[in-house]
C-alpha cells in the first residue's frame, strides 16, 4: 500500500524528496522524457522543487541522453 501523499508510479530517484515528486506528478511529470521537456527554470518554478534536486534529475537525464530544455 502506498503513501495517499506519494504519486504511484515515477521514475525519479527518491533523492529529490517528496514535495519535489509530488510537485512534478502535480505538474504531469512522471517520466524521463517528459521532464527533458522542461527547462530547469520551470522546474525550480514548481512549489517542492528546488535546485538540489533539479541537479539530481540533470545527472539524471545526463546518464540517459538526456538534458533539460533550453530556457
Amino acid at each position: 500500500m502506498s503513501d495517499p501523499g506519494t504519486p504511484e508510479e515515477t521514475e525519479f530517484p527518491r533523492a529529490i524528496g517528496r514535495p519535489a515528486t509530488r510537485a512534478l506528478a502535480n505538474a504531469g511529470i512522471t517520466r524521463f522524457d517528459q521532464l527533458a521537456a522542461r527547462s530547469a527554470g520551470d522546474l525550480l518554478a514548481l512549489h517542492g522543487v528546488g535546485p538540489k534536486a533539479v541537479r539530481i534529475l540533470g545527472g539524471e537525464l545526463a546518464s540517459r541522453g538526456l538534458a533539460f530544455a533550453a530556457d
